[in-house]
């Protein structure tokens, strides 16, 4: 009996059985890094974002407020002046998350490691870009006066508004109180909108917060935020969070809660000039109330990977990455939460 000397082989990698092998594997590990960069990410979706297709920075303009006076019949009309100023996002250095998998070990293993690999390299992209957007938007609600404002910018827009901070309750303990979390998010959008800061807001606490506004240990008269009789929208049976003030209330855990002004914001952008993006004391914040321009993002390189086979290591390597920067827009976009 004659034997083929060939066979027909599938390869599950190729596209239309022609082409790199393994590239429907680098797709389905691209996407399973987007969806794992997504499903960790809050605060990518809250401010201001845009993508630049070259240059290491974006600007992003300020316009004044144009005044209004009273006209004499007959006068010549003079036109006001309305300032203008700019801020600029520098986009940082080049942020991966790398793993190699040798052959060997992809062999003997029982399990799909990729897709845990994956999931793992958006994660740690996703952490990285969240925590350094919580801590922009720290550094803006922390920007209260035009000293502050020269002292972060290295100069201050002329017409330029600030927002006050809020303290929770007059004691530490205040700070897991729900009725007086509530009550201090109920301050903040008095302080913003008596600055005429406008624009759908959004609250985001670390846990310990957000589980106190259920209040398990307080009394139900003291919870009228979570009351439907009286308006109130949540429910502790369901863990159902309420929006307080039309504001929605959110949790994270990256909200930066201690001081962070030395190398402990890590990992810290190589440049020199970004090396102290994100540092700050933020040990007295227990939440952030934001609107949309609070922060800005300049996207140069989008969330992607690459994926390379290496003969002379006998394994793939695989590289997640994106090149982006974030800074503060308008201080006045962004209230802190702090304790006392």
């Amino acid at each position: 009996m004659a034997f083929p000397t060939d066979q027909t082989v599938s390869r599950l990698g190729q596209v239309n059985a022609a082409g790199d092998n393994r590239a429907l594997f680098l797709k389905l590990y691209a996407g399973e890094v987007l969806t794992a960069f997504e499903e960790r990410n809050v605060f990518m979706p809250l401010h201001r974002n845009r993508t630049i297709s070259n240059g290491k920075s974006a600007q992003f303009p300020l316009t004044g407020q144009a005044a209004a006076k009273y006209h004499t019949p007959g006068e010549l009309i003079q036109a006001d002046a309305v300032k203008h100023g700019e801020r600029t996002v520098t986009v940082d250095d080049l942020l991966i998350s790398s793993q190699f998998i040798s052959n060997v070990d992809e062999a003997m293993n029982h399990y799909d490691v990729r897709s845990i690999y994956s999931k793992e390299a958006g994660f740690a992209l996703s952490n990285t870009c969240d925590k350094n957007v919580a801590r922009i938007i720290a550094k803006a609600a922390g920007v209260t006066n035009a000293t502050e404002a020269a002292s972060q910018f290295g100069a201050s827009f002329d017409e330029e508004v600030y927002t006050n901070n809020v303290t929770i309750g007059s004691v530490a303990g205040d700070a897991l109180d729900g009725g007086k979390i509530a009550k201090a998010i109920y301050a903040a959008l008095e302080e913003f909108d008596k600055k005429d800061i406008t624009g759908s807001k959004v609250c985001v606490l670390p846990p310990e917060q957000y589980y106190s506004l259920f209040g398990a240990d307080q009394s139900v008269n003291n919870l009228a935020h979570m009351n439907r009789d009286v308006g109130g929208s949540g429910s502790i049976a369901s863990g159902a969070v309420p929006m307080i003030g039309g504001v929605k209330i959110m949790m994270s855990n990256h909200i930066p809660t201690t001081d962070e002004s030395s190398t402990s914001a890590t990992p810290v952008p190589l440049t020199s000039s970004r090396s102290g993006a994100y540092k700050a004391d933020f040990s007295s914040v227990r939440g952030l109330i934001f609107a949309e321009d609070a922060a800005a993002t300049v996207k140069l390189l989008d969330l992607g990977v690459e994926s390379e086979y290496q003969i002379d290591r006998q394994g793939t390597i695989m590289v997640a990455k994106y090149a982006m920067g974030h800074n503060v827009l308008r201080p006045a976009c962004a209230i802190s939460l702090n304790v006392a």
